[in-house]
């Protein structure tokens, strides 16, 4: 593994294999009855559309997929199951037994932005090693590129104030810490999955819900009992009841050094301000105010541009669900074929013409072209044959090796695609960085 890697995760200790479709096997199984799963072929993998009102998405997952590439294997307990359901000819349980992706994946980095047709990912192996990957890569990629452009947006809107992730609890147990890691790749600040913490090193904090208010015999003694275990320097949360009281009562028990109050319910622009004045009577004029209660690009932006004195925020629901991270709708396509089995046999585009589900043929090199300022004007995503014009002083390469004959060369950390997001961020025109629907953010030339 090349400089830069970062084992992060230790989920290719568990297989990978199963977590696929059915008909990704009988493709399998008839391909090495018909000869073609030992030719040479590429897949990529890319949108053909941003979901709607959306002008970029962003990439994330991929230090998660190649863990899962990685431990992409077919134990004794996995083939076993596979020889009962009788769907597949032994010879095809041998091959599955024995495999290990030898071939090469290229693609954009993690944190980078894209657009539809941006060739985010690309696979080039024989056929059957690369169509057997179809369902994993699109399960990792198109989760956590859904989340990080929502969270990108969101960050956006927050001009400035951290974010907080918390949709452990209405996504899956698995779904929840890669969310953390893809929300903290587009500029949150932590979240509450111990898991994502854990796994990639994503700050974790959290204080206490409102089962734990009504636990006590009062909201006094609730107070008290959590600032005897975290201190003054806590979070309170102050709407179990009553704004008002609850904000009197905490001062109260912990004093103007308070940390900061949570709300999470009610009219959050209006209560806030209310908290605010009441706060700095009671002379905790250091006390934050954090928000919470199904937040998304748009509460958020309307709390910010009212002015409302909010200086953190906790964001769940709408950034892991699909009412606020709609699918990235990415696809994993074949664009070329080999026409003989063999390294030596050059590859010919092959593309669908299916209406409104035409590809385009052909591996692609692509590139972002930037005006004088630095921001990005024209995505170019060409054949092959056009890979110098990717090498113009006013081009950005966009595509970076990782793995090559089965090795992983490549792997940067989180904090690297972290940074990295930031950096292209700067891209974006004024324009493109509103929330408000329109075109993606720069045109396609293919």
């Amino acid at each position: 593994m090349g400089e830069g890697t970062s084992r992060g995760s230790d989920s290719n200790c568990v297989p990978t294999s199963l977590l696929t479709d059915h008909y990704e096997l009988t493709m399998v199984d008839a391909a090495l009855r018909s000869g073609v799963a030992q030719h040479r072929a590429v897949f990529e993998c890319f949108t053909r559309r941003l979901p709607s009102g959306r002008r970029y998405g962003v990439v994330a997952g991929t230090d998660r997929l190649l863990d899962a590439v990685e431990a992409f294997r077919f134990d004794e307990v996995q083939l076993a199951w596979l020889a009962s359901q009788s769907f597949l000819h032994s010879a095809t349980l041998e091959w599955l037994a024995s495999y290990r992706f030898g071939g090469d994946i290229t693609g954009y980095a993690e944190g980078e932005l894209y657009v539809a047709d941006s060739p985010i990912l690309t696979v080039e192996a024989t056929f059957a090693e690369a169509v057997v990957l179809e369902t994993v890569v699109l399960s990792i990629l198109n989760h956590d590129c859904s989340v990080a452009a929502a969270a990108a947006r969101m960050v956006i809107a927050a001009a400035g104030r951290p974010l907080i992730e918390a949709g452990s609890r209405r996504t899956s147990e698995h779904a929840g810490p890669a969310a953390a890691r893809a929300a903290y790749l587009a500029g949150f600040a932590a979240t509450s999955n111990l898991e994502a913490g854990r796994r990639w090193g994503v700050p974790t904090g959290g204080t206490a819900s409102h089962a734990f208010i009504l636990a006590h015999a009062d909201e006094r003694a609730a107070f008290e009992a959590q600032l005897a275990m975290t201190g003054p320097a806590t979070t309170l949360l102050v709407d179990t009841f009553d704004v008002e009281s609850g904000i009197r009562q905490a001062v109260a028990s912990a004093g103007p050094t308070l940390g900061a109050i949570r709300i999470d319910s009610g009219d959050l622009g209006a209560i806030s301000r209310r908290a605010r004045a009441l706060l700095d009577e009671l002379g905790a004029t250091g006390t934050q105010i954090v928000l919470s209660g199904d937040l998304d690009e748009w509460s958020i932006d309307e709390l910010v541009r009212g002015g409302a004195p909010v200086d953190r925020m906790l964001v769940g629901t709408q950034l892991v669900t699909g009412s606020g991270a709609p699918a990235a709708g990415l696809v994993y396509k074949l664009v070329a074929m080999a026409e003989h089995p063999g390294a030596d046999s050059p590859l010919h585009p092959v593309a669908k013409q299916s209406t409104g589900k035409a590809t385009h043929g052909g591996r692609k090199a692509a590139g972002r072209r930037l005006d004088h300022s630095g921001l990005a004007v024209e995505e170019l995503v060409l054949q092959d044959g056009g890979a110098g014009e990717i090498e113009r002083a006013d081009v950005r390469p966009l595509q970076r090796r990782f793995v090559r004959h089965g090795e992983v060369l490549c792997r940067p950390t989180l904090a690297q695609a972290r940074a990295h997001h930031e950096l292209v961020k700067d891209e974006l025109s004024a324009q493109a960085r509103t929330l408000s629907a329109g075109a993606p953010f720069l045109a396609v030339r293919t």
